[in-house]
């Protein structure tokens, strides 16, 4: 981190991360926690060697009681402003600092705390860690920086009771005197120490390499609902050391679900923590997505012990290194494991459209992106962009390399930095010996530089020309950026590579003669730009849609979307394309109708006439799904019908097609006594159906206290969709009073039931003004969270209207040198000014179009 100090003289001349004054090599770490209390305290004994006279340890939240070097007392100063300790030392060189201190648990979800859960209505506890990015200094006295890896040996005391156990990144070796003492880890750097303790049950087994592979969670969990991870996790194990051609370096992976937790899953190395929604599940009555979404977490998390903890990048400006290769390999492993799923299909229905979106605002974050305050550093966590957008960005790279040379790649990389970090020019040293390509020079046009480009296909002339041109949605300044572009036609005309501006292919006439079929780009839809093809392009293309693959039609609507929403075309010009796409069978295709089709609700009011004609409109795009599906699975069905029925479904109840309300009602009243055995897949509709249409106080209560009582976390989504859902204001009052009951609603939980609210026309006042209101709340509570930021985009994906528009800033706007948050109201006041923009050109167009293709 930058030590930011109170003079401009001072700030100018400290800028050294800690790592630069102390390089730790050894840790002994003894932590007693007193749950009763929610205390604890401890001795940080660590060897290393002083680079200067005055050494640098950080600390945050901690009470230091002393400081020894060498076993003799030294002065220390605790300068709360840098998040650390001043040390000063008679000599530099080798020596060993031992350091007392106090501190409190938190319930802030990071440091040291404890997740809350009850077990036949008792009151329960587990203990717990989360130490990405700069937690670990709430925890022991460290040098808390990815690149001060050194050797670790805890030692933990608790006040313990008959029936417990403690995990922790390496096995226990002993027990003695109520200290539980770890082997020591390998060489690692500390955001990924973990440990916990509690009434754990947990499931073990082996991988074909020895590996002890185990998971956990709490009681208040029926035992077969860790038997889907614990399958996932042993084969994604096996599956990395074979495709990295590098043994798991540790004698265990433990997989341990958290009640409480900030983010979805963390890569501890050796003790990987995870909300329990993303590890845990019914295996004989879950919905194939939320499997899937399990699957992928599992698989992201433990292709990180490689990329991240065997191989850490040097410091967080490199986080893609970590983020973007994990995200890739997820999908690379749960496509081998489970090929019948087809998981690519969902990269490009969550993974590409969630880039493609962020990435045109103007503003947005480089892939690589500079960071120093820790602030500043949790808010570099943008799932679209280090995640999603970096991860687009790898598969670019193993399409160009291939699967070969991408491994062996790999093979190298980790033989060179093992145990140690690196930087994203030696993954692409790496990469580029492996395969022969100057992989680096293409792909930094891709890290560095924030956007992407549309590329305009056109006949001019009689020749078919390319361009680049950076897009935007929303205004946006012309940079004169350009990308070095995987084309990926279908044309062997086209350049593999486009460097330039423009290129010119040929005679179009002859071309087309030649080749067959419609010229078209970035076929797979694997790279990460979207194409405009002219007039005479696009009705060869649509002439021959049938015989597009499903990839390639979800490409054509993503790009028709984001079109019109960046004005390049008209929103009406795209309506009545929607219904060549209504009957098809692929959930890529579905998913991307539907969204399209959903950013149409933005252009009418509620309970408006145009609100009914759009509503008719997605009558008529889902009614013929409605019927061929139903309502019920069907033994042996696709998964593409699997996945598409709850896309139709929620489409015929936003129609209020009474047939679908009549039927969802007459499931409720059938099953009212086992509402959660409803099948997954359709239980969310059945019960916001009823909730929304024939709902009561009553019901409400009776569904919030299932709510709080069930440790079913897809059923605890469930109930928060229909709830959120209900037309009464004085219910969605009553919700918005149990927002900060944490026995009720935990905070992890609550981006999700302040974003059903604040979606429902009924509940939008109340809860923008709940937020409003209770602001510094929300931030005492989860403001330390990597994911306090995502409350401000919730509201952003929203918002269209110029008063909303006027009220944001009026909110935020003072808010804007915030740590952490500067970057994020920038981005989102965009983003919403841009949406009203819109809405205010094309409205009355959008609904002639609307209304003109109802039959």
């Amino acid at each position: 981190m930058k030590v930011f100090l109170k003079n401009e003289e001072k700030n100018m001349a400290e800028t050294t991360h800690f790592y630069e004054t102390f390089k730790p090599e050894h840790y002994d770490i003894y932590i007693d926690i007193n749950r009763e209390k929610k205390q604890f305290s401890g001795k940080s004994t660590i060897t290393g060697e002083a680079q200067a006279k005055e050494v640098l340890i950080h600390q945050n939240f901690l009470s230091i009681a002393s400081v020894q070097a060498d076993g003799k007392d030294v002065p220390f100063a605790v300068d709360n402003d840098i998040q650390g300790i001043r040390i000063d030392l008679a000599k530099t060189g080798k020596v060993t600092l031992a350091i007392a201190y106090s501190a409190k648990l938190t319930d802030s979800m990071m440091g040291i705390y404890p997740s809350y859960y009850e077990v036949n209505g008792e009151p329960k506890q587990i203990i717990g860690t989360q130490f990405e990015t700069t937690a670990a200094r709430q925890a022991f006295p460290c040098v808390d920086e990815p690149e001060a890896k050194a050797t670790f040996d805890l030692a933990i005391k608790y006040d313990e009771h008959a029936g417990e156990m403690i995990l922790s990144n390496m096995p226990e070796k002993r027990e003695a005197d109520g200290v539980h003492y770890f082997d020591t880890t390998v060489r690692m750097s500390t955001y990924l120490i973990a440990f916990a303790f509690g009434e754990l049950q947990g499931k073990e087994t082996k991988t074909k390499s020895g590996v002890t592979v185990g998971v956990f969670g709490t009681k208040a969990h029926q035992a077969n609902e860790l038997d889907f991870a614990l399958d996932i996790a042993k084969r994604s194990i096996e599956f990395y050391e074979d495709f990295y051609q590098t043994p798991y370096p540790l004698p265990h992976s433990w997989q341990l679900a958290l009640p409480d937790f900030s983010a979805g899953a963390m890569e501890n190395w050796g003790l990987v923590t995870y909300r329990e929604a993303y590890l845990l599940l019914d295996p004989d009555n879950t919905a194939l997505e939320i499997k899937q979404r399990v699957a992928t977490v599992i698989a992201h998390e433990l292709a990180h012990q490689w990329f991240g903890d065997l191989v850490t990048m040097k410091w967080w400006d490199n986080l893609w290194l970590n983020e973007s290769f994990a995200n890739m390999m997820e999908y690379v492993a749960i496509d081998a494991l489970e090929p019948d799923w087809h998981i690519w299909e969902t990269f490009q229905t969550s993974e590409a459209s969630m880039a493609l979106q962020r990435d045109a605002t103007d503003g947005v974050q480089s892939v690589h992106v500079q960071v120093e305050d820790p602030a500043e550093i949790d808010s570099i966590f943008d799932s679209a962009i280090v995640y999603a957008k970096g991860a687009r960005m790898l598969v670019m790279v193993r399409g160009m390399i291939g699967d070969d040379a991408l491994r062996k790649g790999l093979k190298q990389y980790f033989i060179n930095h093992k145990y140690g970090n690196a930087t994203g020019d030696d993954l692409w040293q790496a990469l580029g010996d492996a395969s022969g390509i100057q992989v680096g020079d293409i792909m930094n046009t891709w890290l560095e530089q924030p956007g992407y480009p549309v590329l305009t296909a056109a006949v001019k002339d009689g020749q078919l020309t390319i361009t680049q041109q950076q897009f935007f949605i929303g205004e946006g300044h012309e940079a004169g950026r350009q990308w070095k572009l995987p084309l990926n036609s279908n044309y062997k005309a086209a350049p593999a590579i486009l460097s330039d501006h423009t290129a010119v292919l040929g005679d179009y006439q002859a071309l087309r003669q030649t080749n067959g079929q419609p010229f078209r780009l970035n076929v797979g839809n694997n790279s990460h730009f979207i194409v405009k093809y002219d007039q005479t392009l696009m009705d060869d293309i649509l002439a021959h849609v049938d015989d597009l693959t499903p990839i390639d039609q979800l490409q054509l609507l993503q790009d028709y979307r984001l079109l019109a929403e960046g004005r390049q075309m008209s929103y009406a010009s795209v309506v009545p394309l929607l219904d060549r796409f209504a009957d098809s069978h692929s959930t890529v295709v579905n998913a991307a109708l539907y969204q399209l089709a959903g950013n149409l609700r933005k252009f009418v009011t509620p309970d408006s006439d145009e609100e009914q004609h759009l509503q008719a409109l997605y009558d008529q795009l889902s009614a013929g799904q409605v019927q061929r599906l139903g309502w019920m699975p069907k033994a042996g069905e696709s998964n593409d019908d699997q996945l598409t029925r709850p896309y139709v479904l929620s489409a015929a109840l936003f129609a209020k097609n009474k047939a679908a309300i009549l039927a969802a009602h007459e499931l409720f009243e059938g099953n009212q006594a086992q509402l959660p055995s409803l099948p997954a897949d359709i239980r969310v509709f059945v019960l916001r159906n009823e909730v929304k249409n024939f709902g009561n106080a009553a019901l409400f209560n009776q569904l919030l206290n299932t709510y709080r009582k069930t440790s079913d976390a897809s059923y605890k989504a469930d109930i928060c969709d229909a709830l959120t859902a209900t037309p009464d204001t004085k219910l969605l009052g009553q919700l918005i009073d149990a927002f900060e009951d944490a026995a009720t609603i935990k905070p992890q939980d609550l981006r999700a039931w302040f974003r059903g609210v604040l979606a429902n026309h009924a509940g939008e006042q109340l809860a923008w003004d709940w937020i409003r209101n209770d602001w510094n709340w929300l931030e005492a509570t989860v403001g330390g969270d990597m994911e306090f930021t995502t409350y401000i985009t919730v509201i952003s994906r929203l918002f269209h209207t110029k008063e909303r528009l006027a009220e944001f800033k009026a909110f935020f706007e003072p808010k804007i040198n915030t740590p952490g948050l500067t970057r994020e109201i920038k981005m989102d006041t965009k983003v919403i000014s841009s949406r009203v923009d819109l809405v205010e050109a094309e409205k009355a167009a959008v609904n002639d179009a609307i209304k003109a293709v109802i039959k």
